[in-house]
This record gives structure tokens, C-alpha cells and sequence, in this order.
């Protein structure tokens, strides 16, 4: 059992509560939970799923993140990745100067630490349509002709400080290896480089615009946007997608603005707001429609269709529409037989085997962990799937498992996760609630178990 004073979403509960000025009677009465599910969660007896969390947000007018502890701080500072985010912000808030941030420091462009060496890496396309730039980088090594990933404008050559300016297809290529280091989970070398490389890809992009050259800026801006949510800065994510949105509309690309739906969908339903999230999702299509007609068959614009059905799908799961869940899967099911594993597609990993993922995140959003365990049991991830979507997908069944009274294996789960994606899992708030559940469940807990949740800082 917890200690009383331990920090947990129950204990934010209950703080928020009582400055709200209401009995645990009182808010059960509000919510759609009973008085004694919220006594058993305050009382950290009991998990505090996701939807109960963004029901108590919704309804006292705070944000998630007030009840989740997001950003963990200590945990960021202990990792040296608080320091990082800072950077980033500048560079998104400077995205209407030429120069913005001219004069600064920059990455230094020989510092290793910001390139894309590993051969674990999963696969990523590239910041146009079609999944890459013509002559970017596929094999990991890096971006550019040289297969080298720099951190600053230009490079250095020789043995002193003559710079030159990057193509667009270079640029274009560290954009994808940045995406791909984010999809490898590598945090902390991915926000290393980004601020000073989207302030190279701004500046080129105001002196010289183009299409590609804005597409490459909203790449980078999807990267800010992915390593900000994966820590817990859903406010810098927002701005993120702001400029996402900026660099479309300015590139002409409705696929990318149709993505961007997507994500701003995604983040009103972490806040619980169903309808709001469905309202982006049909934007998102409509975007996709605007299209050139030789285009709307394409691969590209039927993975990016296909994903847009998957995030409604998780949105109606945690309003319980199982009707509107089981139509979205079936018309992302249709979509992923016409493309196939499609995960160069814009970053989305869509395909058969992410159609067969949500299936299960649908399940534990409606609370049917028996039928998530069923179907996690048939999911074969193909070789080289993304491992921030493997770690997810092990996050989700760790919940499932916990539920079911399963503990052991949701342990394992968790340690599969953290296995394949360490900083992600790190501060994932499903895995820090699932493994205070299993503490919680526990008289003695066994020492994996408490390395465990001492990694996590809980």
C-alpha cells in the first residue's frame, strides 16, 4: 500500500477538490463515477484512469496536467532536459523573424550528440508529401549528402570556420533524421539540435521561400511538437502547432494542415473534450479534400485519411460510442488495406498494424480491459515499427493488465516499455499511474518493482 503522504493523481484530486469547496459525495455527484471509486482513487486504493482524470479537470476548470503533476520537474533536471526546453520555445515564439535569432549560440555543428548514428532508428519520412526529399538519408547515418546530422547553420569544413548555406534537400534530410530520432525516442539528442536548426530551416525559408522549404519548417515544428507533449509541455506543444499551421498554409500543403487537425484533436481529448476533438478530426478531412484530384487517391492522402479516422476512434472510445469506435476502425481498417505498412507517411506509422494498436487503446478507453488483453494477444508489430509505438502499445496493456488483476505481467509490460523507450516511458503518465496502481495493490512489492517506481520519482 502507499505511504499517505505520497504524491499521486488521487492526492491531486482530493487538493483540488477541497479549493473547489466540495465533499467527495459532492464531485462524485457531477461525475460520471461513484462516490466510492472517487473515495478508493483519493485514497490511492484505487488508479485514476485518464477519463476519470480529464472528467475531474473538465468539471473544476483546470487543466490535466494540474492533476497528472505534469511537467515532472525533478525528473527533468535529473535528466538534464528541463535546460532544453527554454531553447526551444525561443525558437518557436522568433518564427516571424528572418533572423531571429541571429547573433546566438548556436549547436556545435561538429557535436555528435545530435546526430543520427544508431542503427536501431526506426524508419521516418521526410517533410514532403511523398515521404522524403529527393537525396535525404535513409540509412540512419544522418542528414545530407555526407550522411552527417549538424546542430548549427552550416557546416564546418577543413580546419577552420567557413560556413555555406544547406540546400533545401539537406535541410529537408536533418528534418527527417530529427523525426526519426523522435520516433527512436531519442529526446534529449533530438532537442539538443532542434533550436538552432529551426532557426536556420526559418531564416532560408524567409530569404528563399518554397514549398519544400516550408514543408521542412513544419517538419521541425512537428518535432518541437512531439519531444514538448512526450515531456509534459502541453502549452509549448500548442504553440508548436500553431506554427505547424503557419508553415502549411505558407506551403500550400493540406496534408500537413490536415496532420496538424490531427494533433489539435489529440490534445482536447488528453483534456477530455470529445466533441471538440471530433469537430478537428472532420476538419482535418476537409482540409485532405482540398487536394488536387490526382492526388486524392494517393497513398500519401489515404494514410493520412486512414489516421485521421484512428484519433476519432480513441476520442469516441473515452465518450463511450462504441458504435462511432467500431465504424472509425472499420473505415481505418479499409484505408490500411489499400496502403499497406505506411509509416514514412508524415510520421503517422499508419498501416495495419496501428489500426490493430488502437483496437486495443480503444478498448481500455471504454473500460473493457478483458477485450484489450484479448485483442493485445493478436497484435504482431512488424519489424522496425517505431519504438515510441511499441512502447505505447505496452503502456496500454500494462493498464489493462493491472485491472484485470493481472500484476505481474502488467510489471513486465512496463519493463517492456521502459525497455524499448526509456525517456518516454519515464515521464508517459499512463505508466507512472499503472505502476502507483500496482504499488497500490501490493502489501510487499517486489524489488523490481520499487526500482521501478523509483525511476519514475514516485
Amino acid at each position: 500500500m502507499r505511504g499517505p503522504k505520497e504524491e499521486h493523481a488521487g492526492v491531486r484530486i482530493a487538493h483540488q477538490r477541497k479549493l473547489a469547496g466540495l465533499t467527495q459525495r459532492g464531485l462524485a455527484a457531477r461525475l460520471p463515477y461513484s462516490y466510492s471509486l472517487l473515495r478508493q482513487v483519493e485514497e490511492g486504493r484505487k488508479n485514476a484512469s485518464p477519463d476519470l482524470i480529464s472528467a475531474v479537470a473538465r468539471l473544476l476548470r483546470i487543466d490535466v496536467t494540474v492533476l497528472t503533476g505534469q511537467p515532472y520537474v525533478n525528473e527533468l533536471q535529473q535528466d538534464k532536459l528541463a535546460a532544453l526546453i527554454r531553447p526551444i520555445r525561443e525558437s518557436l515564439d522568433l518564427y516571424d523573424l528572418e533572423d531571429g535569432l541571429e547573433g546566438r549560440p548556436v549547436s556545435d555543428p561538429g557535436d555528435r550528440r545530435g546526430t543520427g548514428t544508431g542503427t536501431d532508428l526506426d524508419s521516418c519520412p521526410g517533410s514532403g508529401p511523398a515521404g522524403g526529399p529527393a537525396g535525404g538519408a535513409r540509412d540512419g547515418t544522418g542528414g545530407g549528402p555526407a550522411g552527417r546530422l549538424t546542430g548549427g547553420r552550416g557546416e564546418l569544413r577543413g580546419g577552420g570556420a567557413t560556413e555555406r548555406e544547406r540546400t533545401p534537400a539537406e535541410l529537408a534530410a536533418q528534418a527527417d533524421d530529427l523525426c526519426r530520432m523522435v520516433r527512436a525516442t531519442q529526446l534529449s539528442k533530438a532537442a539538443h539540435v532542434l533550436p538552432s536548426f529551426i532557426a536556420e530551416v526559418t531564416t532560408a525559408a524567409h530569404r528563399t521561400p518554397s514549398t519544400e522549404l516550408w514543408q521542412t519548417l513544419g517538419s521541425a515544428y512537428r518535432t518541437a511538437h512531439d519531444i514538448a507533449t512526450k515531456l509534459g509541455f502541453y502549452d509549448l506543444a500548442t504553440i508548436a502547432l500553431d506554427r505547424l499551421g503557419w508553415a502549411a498554409e505558407r506551403g500550400s500543403d493540406p496534408l500537413l494542415a490536415a496532420v496538424r487537425q490531427y494533433m489539435r484533436a489529440l490534445a482536447y481529448f488528453r483534456e477530455g473534450e470529445h466533441t471538440i476533438g471530433l469537430r478537428l478530426i472532420e476538419a482535418g478531412h476537409k482540409a485532405v479534400s482540398r487536394t488536387d484530384a490526382d492526388a486524392r487517391e494517393a497513398r500519401e492522402t489515404l494514410a493520412v485519411r486512414g489516421q485521421l479516422h484512428l484519433g476519432a476512434s480513441v476520442i469516441a472510445a473515452r465518450a463511450h460510442d462504441a458504435d462511432a469506435v467500431a465504424a472509425h476502425l472499420r473505415e481505418a481498417a479499409l484505408y490500411a488495406g489499400r496502403t499497406g505498412e505506411a509509416g514514412r507517411v508524415h510520421w503517422l506509422s499508419f498501416g495495419p498494424a496501428n489500426v490493430a494498436v488502437h483496437e486495443v487503446s480503444a478498448q481500455v478507453e471504454m473500460r473493457r480491459y478483458g477485450a484489450a488483453l484479448e485483442r493485445s494477444r493478436t497484435v504482431r508489430l512488424p519489424n522496425g515499427w517505431p519504438m515510441s509505438r511499441r512502447a505505447h502499445f505496452y503502456v496500454d496493456r500494462a493498464r489493462a493488465e493491472m485491472e484485470t488483476g493481472r500484476c505481474d505481467a502488467a510489471l513486465e509490460s512496463v519493463m517492456a516499455a521502459r525497455k524499448l523507450a526509456p525517456e518516454q516511458t519515464r515521464y508517459h503518465p499512463g505508466a507512472r499511474e499503472t505502476i502507483n496502481g500496482l504499488v497500490a495493490q501490493r502489501r510487499r512489492t517486489p524489488d523490481t518493482l520499487d526500482n521501478l517506481a523509483a525511476w519514475l520519482g514516485l
